[in-house]
């Protein structure tokens, strides 16, 4: 899969022919490794990825050849230039063949459009190379994640320094991607590094990445100390409230005991007078482990009444009725027994006189 790339450098040492074209020398292209956005090489997940140029590819016959000749622009088209657009988009061209410098590639150009040396010699001096070429992934490998091969040139766009000037450029977001080069106020190449600040991408230099790396290790420290004093606060809490339930689970028992006992007296007492009320009406019954309703069921069952169907309510009702009967019976009894007592006490003194009555006249 070919992915497109640009490499940006500055114009530098220009000339005009005596027929007003525009001659210069610059260098693209160089070799060595270099860094890129992983969203604009096909690795969204990656934030930067270190791309391997290899001497033999930056500097192959076929690469040096697609150099030549090979259109400039003004800016980078939207489209490769082909024979179809050349004349609509190419402003000069490189007027001999590519040649190796260094560890770069020396490409000779003419301009030959008036409005693009104006550009250029209003400050617009930025040389993009716009090509393509093949990304060799090599996951694992210490120094680099891919290697370019199959490099061909498209293109060469001049480009506004003022749109990026000296410091890190991400690709231009019409034609591929560039690397993430940075220069300081001595021309020092330098490298950008990518930092992940609260989920967002930041290019900046190693002491910039160092001074992010402090805030955000001293953030989140200051967030370990703060979970832990909120830690320590909602132990306390808990602390507090396991004895504030133990000392409600304490009282409350206390209470209860009390009630239970008044309640248990009560309970006791009703049992008494429930067995009580039971043998009165059938002195026999067995009441030992029997609730209420059984002992009032055996009383029932004693006194010879069908239960049979009967519901609780029946038997409840009936009880009452048996203890209402033996009451009454025993209260006609105590009545009884105590009109018999009387006669008998009078029959007595009648007897008694009758006797006293004969011994008085003398009767035999």
């Amino acid at each position: 899969m070919d992915h497109k790339f640009t490499d940006s450098v500055t114009l530098d040492g220009t000339r005009l022919t005596g027929d007003g074209y525009l001659v210069t020398t610059a260098r693209s292209v160089r070799t060595g490794v270099q860094l890129y956005a992983g969203s604009e090489v096909g690795r969204p997940e990656m934030r930067t990825v270190r791309v391997m140029r290899p001497a033999d590819e930056v500097f192959s016959q076929d690469s040096l050849q697609s150099f030549s000749h090979a259109p400039v622009t003004l800016d980078h088209p939207s489209d490769a230039v082909t024979a179809e657009n050349w004349s609509k988009l190419a402003v000069g061209e490189v007027s001999t063949a590519a040649q190796k410098d260094g560890d770069w590639i020396a490409l000779p150009l003419i301009l030959k459009d008036a409005a693009a040396i104006a550009a250029v010699q209003s400050g617009k001096r930025e040389l993009s190379a716009g090509y393509t070429c093949e990304l060799e992934w090599t996951d694992g490998h210490p120094d680099y994640d891919a290697i370019q091969r199959n490099i061909k040139i498209n293109h060469l766009a001049v480009v506004d320094r003022a749109r990026a000037g000296q410091e890190a450029r991400i690709g231009d977001s019409i034609w591929g991607a560039s690397p993430i080069p940075v220069t300081d106020t001595e021309n020092k190449s330098m490298t950008l590094k990518t930092v992940l600040v609260d989920g967002l991408q930041v290019e900046t230099t190693e002491a910039g990445a160092q001074a992010i790396a402090k805030l955000t290790a001293d953030k989140a420290a200051l967030a370990v100390a703060y979970d832990a004093e909120i830690a320590d606060l909602k132990a306390a809490i808990a602390t507090a409230d396991a004895a504030l339930a133990k000392a409600e689970a304490e009282r409350d028992a206390a209470l209860a005991k009390v009630l239970d006992a008044a309640a248990m007296d009560a309970a006791v007492a009703a049992r008494a007078d429930l067995i009580a009320r039971a043998k009165a009406v059938a002195p026999k019954v067995v009441t030992d482990g029997k609730t209420d309703l059984e002992i009032k069921r055996a009383v029932l069952v004693d006194r010879k009444i069908n239960l049979d169907g009967k519901s609780d309510a029946y038997i409840e009702a009936r009880f009452d009725t048996l203890v209402e009967d033996a009451a009454g019976a025993d209260k006609t009894a105590a009545a009884l027994g105590d009109t018999q007592q009387v006669a008998d006490a009078a029959a007595k003194e009648a007897e008694a006189y009758a006797a006293y009555v004969k011994r008085m006249t003398g009767a035999k």
